[in-house]
């Protein structure tokens, strides 16, 4: 085959295309879809009812938000199957629940693993159909450094993002020949408002640096810049790998 020379940044481009982020009415999940936003997509914000959802949506022009418990079957299919294209996908609806493992109950096994993997998989599920008919697409799942490695203390979490990590090669072999790919991103501790009182103990803060070889925990733009490349034409020869975007966190 002849190689063809093609400029690079235009792949980076979302023009005409409509992305679905879930978890996007705060920190890493509307990060993300702002990124989208600004590669010239149609963002569509996929969160539980409520303020922070409208409010993300009118901060992005062009916005569509979308209530929608993902951890609800019947909410996913009523709220997702009806779209009518769907070019990318980006999973960002998580969350985290820190204890001993010995401590921990049945009902925050079953939400925890209902949010980080069964969310992933329903809304992938629903999305994925859409895109089939359509001609593909691309699903990035936002994981975790924890969905590669394990940590004290966050045994349903690991467990779950290695879950997400399993399901991403799975899917990417399953839906190849539909065109659409599916990759991970690996986030490590990103600065949240969700993690930020996590932070304000110095002995967890310090623990944690210690962990990360650059010295530093992350930005929300780190991440979307991440996401952002696995939707793009510019992974698109890119499924079933994840992404790390974690100060080295599992290099070590």
């Amino acid at each position: 085959m002849e190689p063809r020379d093609q400029a690079i940044l235009p792949l980076f481009r979302l023009d005409g295309r409509v992305a679905v982020v879930t978890g996007g009415s705060g920190g890493i999940g509307l990060a993300c879809a702002r990124g989208l936003a600004e590669a010239g997509a149609e963002v569509i914000l996929v969160a539980r009812p409520g303020r922070g959802l409208e409010e993300g949506a009118a901060a992005i022009p062009g916005a569509r938000a979308l209530g929608c418990d993902v951890t609800r079957p019947e909410q996913v299919r009523e709220t997702l199957a009806g779209l009518a294209r769907v070019d990318v996908l980006v999973n960002s609806a998580g969350g985290n629940l820190p204890e001993p493992f010995l401590d921990v109950s049945e009902e925050h096994l079953s939400a925890l693993v209902e949010l980080n993997l069964l969310g992933t998989f329903r809304v992938t599920q629903a999305v994925a159909r859409v895109m089939a008919n359509g001609g593909g697409g691309s699903v990035v799942n936002v994981s975790s450094d924890l969905g590669h490695v394990g940590m004290a203390g966050r045994s349903v979490y690991c467990a779950a993002k290695h879950g997400v990590e399993g399901l991403t090669r799975a899917l990417a072999l399953e839906l190849a020949p539909l065109g659409i790919r599916v990759n991970s991103v690996g986030p490590t501790f990103i600065d949240t408002d969700l993690t930020r009182p996590y932070f304000a103990n110095p002995e967890f803060l310090a623990e944690t640096l210690g962990k990360i070889p650059l010295g530093r925990i992350g930005r929300v733009e780190e991440v979307a810049a991440a996401v952002l490349f696995l939707a793009s034409p510019a992974a698109s020869l890119i499924t079933g790998a994840a992404l790390l975007v974690d100060g080295g966190w599992t290099a070590q």
